[in-house]
């Protein structure tokens, strides 16, 4: 009887993991910290840079072995040095204060942040009301919003809509953070829509490519997922959105971790099927250590989950290029 009933046991559950492609570095991403790099080899340590480079835990202490000092404000550089402006985008009071201390400045602003900057110059200059979607505080908004503040009103959601006044209902523009959630800030969209019928959209979505994309690949594999790990940091805005889009999607379950140690093996109960992503501030080495622990466990089968091909790259920062072919010129020369 025991023999009967044990070969009519169901056969256990395979496990596997689908693994979120495109995930990970975003190009902004890339070239902000390969700025860092480049300028520690460049000029020595130490370099400072104005706020975390990018959101992300593991990144800034690698680059803080290597000699980048992190600072949150600007007068905590001392006169003569170098600071480097982080991917989210300054203010131009910040490119004042720079000047006044007598400081070498590296602007490592994603282009697609400064596409939104210029954005928002335009339309103060034209003297429309920016209604700008994002979150009260993040790095991204404060230096966006800097650019023209008496112009810009943050919209932190749908929720906050009917909060907001305008002067002349028939010059109202919306931009956004390029970190957001797309469903939630077409919802803001909407309602700002609703409220303002003659409301102008910006030439081009302003959510970068890198979000969207991400955000996909976590809508396409979330409901076959019992478990959504997110690698990604707590301040990082693009990560906490995946968890949101994973859960909104189907996935029973998702958590935002910065390392495999972090992962509770408790969340395994009664899982088959974990889906793997990371924010675009998050290196590939995060999401194999994470790989790694889950095939200890029994989580060897991946998948990938494929949704996008992403190719975009973007240069150096305009004053890193140009004191390196310099010193190219220099070498040349001297040969």
């Amino acid at each position: 009887m025991d023999r009967m009933s044990a070969a009519a046991a169901p056969a256990p559950a395979s496990r596997r993991v689908l693994l979120a492609a495109p995930r990970g570095y975003c190009a902004g991403v890339d070239r902000a910290v390969i700025a860092v790099e480049k300028a520690l080899e460049q000029y020595g340590a130490p370099v400072y840079v104005r706020h975390e480079i990018v959101h992300n835990k593991y990144v800034v202490e690698t680059l803080r072995k290597k000699g980048a000092i992190f600072v949150e404000k600007t007068e905590e550089v001392p006169p003569g040095n170098i600071v480097m402006f982080s991917a989210h985008g300054v203010a131009p009071v910040v490119h004042e204060e720079a000047a006044r201390g007598r400081l070498a400045t590296i602007d490592a602003t994603c282009p697609l942040v400064t596409k939104v900057h210029k954005e928002a110059v335009r339309y103060a200059k034209d003297d429309f009301d920016i209604l700008l979607i994002g979150h009260e505080g993040h790095e991204e908004v404060i230096g966006t919003s800097g650019e023209a503040p008496d112009h810009i009103t943050i919209v932190d959601g749908p929720d906050d809509v009917d909060k907001v006044v305008v002067r002349d209902e028939s010059k109202v523009v919306w931009l956004s953070q390029t970190t957001l959630s797309v469903d939630e800030t077409m919802q803001t969209v909407d309602a700002l829509k609703t409220k303002f019928p003659l409301l102008v959209s910006p030439p081009s979505d302003d959510i970068c490519y890198a979000t969207s994309n991400r955000q996909a690949a976590v809508k396409a594999m979330g409901a076959d997922s019992d478990l959504v790990i997110v690698v990604g940091s707590k301040n990082s805005s693009n990560s906490i959105r995946l968890v949101e889009v994973a859960l909104d999607a189907g996935a029973r379950a998702a958590h935002l971790v910065d390392y495999a140690s972090e992962i509770d093996e408790a969340w395994l109960d009664g899982v088959t099927t974990v889906g793997l992503t990371s924010g675009a501030s998050v290196p590939e080495v995060l999401v194999e250590q994470v790989l790694e622990w889950l095939a200890e466990r029994g989580f060897a089968d991946v998948e990938i989950v494929k949704t996008a091909e992403e190719s975009i790259t973007f240069s150096l920062p305009k004053e890193l290029r140009r004191d390196l072919r310099a010193e190219a010129a220099g070498l040349v020369a001297d040969q």
